[in-house]
């Protein structure tokens, strides 16, 4: 599948790319193939009000602090730095899979067979023009609390957090690109909920591509995303495998589009998956050492919804 990318790539074909965490499940899709199979993707959707409502059963409390407590450990033991830590939701919706993807407006909407839909607001890597571009996210708040820009702009763990992985993602785009530079370091951008608007804290970091640029394997040494991972991405793999005791599968993976001169991509996260026991959302969170257990299970939650 990486040699179906490199060859679209090169020969300027459009298609459409899709990656599980782990990397290990990669597929290429030309359009009329993707389209055949059902995968239905729409980036930058208009905003579009929907009256689709969440009934959400999330693990206890106590089962996620286990897990949030081994993580600090292997943190005080220095196997990881940031560890995106996330739990499965069980959820009941007042609308179809279906449903949910035409009705649902995100910055990336994928719809991938009957199996998931995804309303990401976080790109992944976007090549244009010879240059790589990657805009981690890290850092949320709801907009309607008090000051709330200035809050999460000067929130000390939220600042440790989004440092680390923009040091992760230099280091990633490092791997294929050169002159590697932070063009803007945390920025606020918008997500309008159905009740609520959250503000979420990105940055934009840019790399110069090779004349010999293979998009294959580059596009393959870049996984996993480091944001949905954390930091040192190999071990803290290991650690995320070892603790959350689910398969995330396609969630936390990415999703790309080459449209014949340029190609973006977002990060598999807002997302709702079918299952045999029905629907589950998957989410989480950065676990850091100043990370509070009852903070970060909010968090978890909150991010349960739909856009």
């Amino acid at each position: 599948m990486i040699d179906k990318a490199s060859k679209l790539y090169k020969s300027k074909t459009p298609f459409v790319i899709i990656s599980d965490f782990l990397g290990k499940k990669i597929e290429v899709y030309t359009l009329y193939e993707a389209k055949k199979a059902g995968i239905d993707f729409e980036f930058e959707s208009p905003y579009k009000h929907h009256n689709i409502t969440l009934t959400k059963k999330p693990v206890s409390f106590e089962s996620y602090k286990k897990k949030f407590n081994r993580v600090i450990e292997e943190i005080k033991k220095g196997n990881t730095y940031l560890l995106n830590l996330t739990q499965p939701t069980s959820i009941k919706a007042t609308a179809t899979l279906d449903e949910i993807y035409k009705s649902s407006n995100a910055a990336y909407k994928i719809k991938y067979k009957d199996n998931f839909v995804c309303f990401s607001p976080e790109s992944f890597i976007q090549i244009k023009n010879n240059k790589i571009y990657t805009y981690p996210m890290k850092g949320t708040i709801d907009a309607s609390i008090p000051d709330a820009k200035n809050k999460i702009l000067e929130d000390k763990k939220e600042l440790a957090e989004h440092i680390m992985i923009v040091d992760l993602l230099r280091n990633d785009l490092g791997i294929i690109a050169t002159n590697i530079k932070v063009e803007e370091f945390r920025y606020i951008t918008k997500i309008k909920l159905k009740n609520k608007t959250l503000l979420q804290v990105s940055s934009k970091i840019s790399g110069d591509l090779p004349k010999d640029f293979d998009f294959g394997e580059s596009f393959k040494k870049l996984l996993p995303a480091g944001s949905i991972s954390g930091t040192p991405k190999r071990k803290t793999v290991e650690i995320i495998q070892n603790t959350e005791g689910y398969n995330r599968g396609f969630f936390s993976g990415v999703f790309g589009y080459f449209d014949g001169h340029s190609f973006d991509s977002c990060v598999l996260i807002r997302y709702i998956e079918k299952t045999k026991n029905g629907l589950v959302y998957k989410s989480g969170g950065g676990i850091t050492i100043d990370s509070d257990a009852k903070k970060e299970y909010k968090e978890m939650i909150d991010k349960v919804y739909i856009p």
